[in-house]
């Protein structure tokens, strides 16, 4: 059984009036600044105060420490690549492969606008990897991909649906983050969001895709 994370990495409270709404967007805008620019390793409250314009006092009111922080910017990363997922791979109107590309062109193109946060708040995970939420944003991701996988594939054994999904998965998160290591240009990144689909979807066609 997962143990629950400790509380200490959740938000002290949610802001209820708009001025407090404003505040806690500047303390985050201000914490994915100063976490692309230095790392998870450089990352603190105090720098993240600074850089909002806040006392840490102010900060402390809703998040009491650098790990609920950091839960928190990790926490909107997994809203935001289960929104694409969902977005893209239920849009029924558009045929299987066609929202398999659009989901690769997006991801990767995704990984490398945000990839000197993405790094550094994976170099952040030990704070956050054991934590309900994470699981749960890895189960829901799972999800989805199987149940378009069972819309492409409805009469391929359920194994293979399932490793199909793994590996797919798999492969973007550890492709996307390695290709995202270095700069890219557009061309680049089209050439290599190409390559990928065409070789995601050669693989659905040989399990029985038609």
């Amino acid at each position: 059984m997962t143990e629950r994370a400790s509380p200490s990495i959740f938000s002290r409270k949610q802001p209820k009036q708009a001025r407090a709404a404003d505040l806690v967007a500047a303390i985050l805008e201000a914490a994915v600044q100063v976490l692309a620019s230095g790392g998870a390793q450089r990352f603190t409250t105090t720098r993240v105060a600074e850089k909002a314009g806040v006392s840490v006092g102010s900060l402390y009111q809703y998040f009491p420490n650098k790990a609920a922080l950091l839960f928190r910017l990790q926490s909107d990363e997994w809203q935001q690549t289960g929104g694409l997922l969902r977005t893209i791979l239920e849009d029924h109107q558009r045929p299987p492969l066609e929202r398999l590309r659009r989901l690769v062109h997006a991801f990767i193109r995704s990984e490398c606008e945000e990839a000197a946060v993405r790094v550094a708040l994976n170099d952040a995970a030990p704070f956050y990897r054991d934590a309900p939420e994470a699981h749960e944003a890895r189960a829901s991701g799972e999800r989805i991909v199987q149940a378009f996988l069972w819309e492409a594939l409805p009469e391929a054994p359920e194994a293979s649906r399932d490793l199909a999904g793994d590996v797919i998965m798999t492969t973007l998160s550890a492709v996307g983050k390695d290709f995202s290591g270095s700069p890219r240009s557009d061309a680049e990144i089209d050439a290599y969001a190409n390559a990928m689909a065409d070789m995601f979807c050669a693989y659905i066609a040989s399990l029985g895709y038609r």
